[in-house]
Order: structure tokens, then sequence, then C-alpha cells
């Protein structure tokens, strides 16, 4: 009988995941163009992480607030708080085709509560992609969209982490 696997646990394995996840999509992206997108800034771990990754991109974060201390919040003009069904639509004109990785970590501990989240996320981060982007979730809101073609990610053995090059 295999023991359960605890809080602790879990929490490293999708760290884990994101990680080798992160490190991956910036070799499957280097050299070609392009802005990041961070969907869900929360405490400001995995900004923090893609500003190491990608030094020389701007990166724009969205999320219904920013809660992380000042070393960890990002420039004005790339930080959209409020809800997503309004700043990601009002901020896809401007940066229209201009990003190559979009990152949306939008899981929670109540899953339950996520399946219409699933459902319109992608839809709304897809005008802003370059063609070839790569999307990465740790939830699968590219599952069943036009043109989302799946890709394997390393690293998500533990924990499920999904992979899509659009366009």
């Amino acid at each position: 009988m295999t023991a359960a696997r605890s809080t602790l646990d879990r929490m490293i394995d999708r760290l884990t995941a994101q990680r080798v996840a992160l490190g991956w999509a910036a070799g499957f992206v280097a050299g070609s163009p392009g802005l990041v997108m961070e969907v869900g800034l929360g405490k400001g771990r995995t900004y923090d992480h893609l500003r190491g990754l990608f030094p020389p991109r701007d990166i724009l974060v969205f999320d219904m607030w920013a809660r992380v201390p000042p070393s960890l919040r990002p420039d004005e003009d790339r930080l959209f708080l409020g809800d997503f069904r309004e700043t990601l639509p009002a901020a896809a004109e401007r940066f229209r085709g201009a990003v190559r990785l979009a990152h949306a970590d939008i899981g929670s501990a109540r899953e339950d509560e996520e399946d219409g989240i699933r459902r319109w996320i992608g839809g709304l981060i897809e005008p802003f992609l370059a063609p070839g982007a790569l999307v990465l979730s740790d939830r699968p809101i590219g599952a069943g969209r036009t043109g989302w073609e799946p890709l394997d990610v390393p690293g998500t053995e533990r924990w499920t982490y999904h992979g899509w090059r659009v366009g």
C-alpha cells in the first residue's frame, strides 16, 4: 500500500515541475523575439524566476492584486491588476502578437471552482501570442483549442504541467 503524499510533498512536486517546465521553455523560445507573459502573480516567486531566465525580455504580469514585496513588484507599465476578463482584453490590442511565452499559473486547492477559468482564459491569452508561441499552464487551458498543439513538457512525472505551441 502506498502512503498518501503530504501537502509539503505535493507543494515540492508542483514547484519542481514548474521550475523544470520554465527552464525547458527558456530553451524552447531562445533566439526568438517576444515578450513573456505571466498570468497569476501570486507571491511573485515565478515572476522572480522568469526575470532570471529572461533578463532581456519584458514581462507582462496579470493578476487581481499585487501582494508582493516591492522587490518582486513588476514595473507599473507591465502590471495589469483586476479581473482577467477585463484586464486581458484591455491590454490585448497594445500587445497583440508580441508574446513569445505565456505562463498561466491559475490553479488553486479548490479545483472544483476552476472549471470556468479553464474554459475562457486561453481565449483571452491567445491574441497576445506571436506565431509559434509557447503556452505553459498548471491547468489544461488549451485543451481542445484550435491551433493549440499539445507538447510533452519534461519534468512533469510527479505533477502535471501543460504546454502548447500556438499558431
